[in-house]
């Protein structure tokens, strides 16, 4: 009698998936409805540029291989928290980013919901990510920033209890294009991807890296730098400089101390808006060896730009009103983040 009450228990227990669509590929992550993980994290590849169609098919495979993973039948799936790589509102793609066309303007939502016969929440990939990081951090009850350089440079906004504020439109908290008053060495503004100039991802992100490299490298003080031999093209030069830093190489140095400098300038003017209280710096450099050096480079552009009562409070200054703190989650935070989500809302 007891094992069948167990059994019954056991069936009863329902399952959220957490699905984060990249332009590699689609990272998916199970919890029970304790919001705990169930299984291990699942990926599989991504087939965006193909129409959301194609994706759709991959995103069956990774709730297959959740449900296998967790040793439980996919119908026991009762939410599904989804992110894309786009701007979105409402379950709607709003731009195409490194999409396929079709998925411009499409309910993907709604599309993904009738394939599944699931209820899905929807949300772009930074915002994905700061849930992400708020839901590893269950002590922590206020708000929290996520800023995360990679490719471009990203960011979410958590509010206090766990909603992500994502704006009217969807299109809220594009950190990297707000502009910061930082010049090329002949005093123009470099041009973001965005094609506006002086965003603050012009300065944080792969794309400048490159940028500042190829620049630095036609310097004759950098003529013998090793970097400088042979016709490795810049791309893969940059993708060396990291470790570069990582021996104290003077160059990198120089390139990521520039970057982290401008980055804490940059979320000084978005902390004066939105004021969290905890900012959380993601992306690969999280994981380097002198990740201490650029938190601290970042905190020295912080305060060059942050009026002091964002950093310690005027009646006690051993309190810090503004915490900084690595990421938590890395490539998995945004899965994560939809997983604990979709338990939220559809448990």
């Amino acid at each position: 009698m007891e094992n069948n009450v167990s059994a019954d228990m056991t069936n009863e227990i329902s399952y959220y998936a957490g699905l984060d669509i990249g332009g590699t590929t689609v990272k998916a992550v199970l919890v029970n409805d304790l919001a705990e993980q169930a299984g291990p994290l699942t990926e599989v590849r991504s087939l965006v540029k193909n129409g959301y169609e194609a994706t759709f098919g991959q995103l069956d495979q990774a709730l297959d291989q959740l449900a296998a993973g967790a040793g439980i039948e996919r119908s026991a799936i009762k939410g599904i928290g989804l992110d894309v790589p786009a701007p979105s509102s409402d379950g709607v793609i709003w731009g195409r980013a490194n999409l396929g066309e079709d998925w411009v303007g499409t309910d993907i939502r709604s599309k993904l919901s009738a394939r599944t016969g699931i209820p899905v929440f929807m949300t772009n990939d930074g915002n994905a990510a700061a849930l992400g990081e708020y839901a590893l951090r269950p002590k922590h009850l206020g708000s929290l920033m996520l800023i995360a350089p990679g490719t471009g440079l990203g960011g979410g906004l958590v509010l206090p209890g766990g909603r992500s504020y994502e704006g009217a439109n969807g299109l809220s908290l594009e950190v990297g294009h707000i502009s910061v008053p930082f010049r090329e060495d002949d005093g123009e503004l470099p041009t973001c991807s965005c094609g506006l100039k002086g965003c603050a991802e012009a300065w944080v992100s792969l794309v400048a890296l490159r940028r500042r490299l190829r620049l630095e490298l036609a310097k004759p003080e950098w003529s013998a730098h090793p970097l400088n031999e042979g016709n490795t093209p810049v791309e893969e030069k940059a993708f060396k400089l990291r470790e570069f830093a990582e021996q104290g190489d003077a160059l990198a140095v120089q390139i990521f101390k520039q970057q982290g400098f401008i980055l804490g300038y940059a979320i000084a003017d978005l902390v004066r808006v939105f004021d969290p209280g905890l900012v959380v710096i993601g992306g690969g450099l999280a994981e380097t060896s002198f990740r201490d050096q650029y938190m601290a480079w970042i905190q020295e552009g912080f305060a060059d730009r942050a009026w002091p009562v964002y950093r310690h409070s005027p009646l006690d200054a051993m309190i810090v009103t503004t915490e900084f703190e690595w990421a938590l989650g890395g490539d998995a935070a945004a899965a994560i983040g939809m997983a604990y989500t979709a338990n939220e809302l559809f448990n």
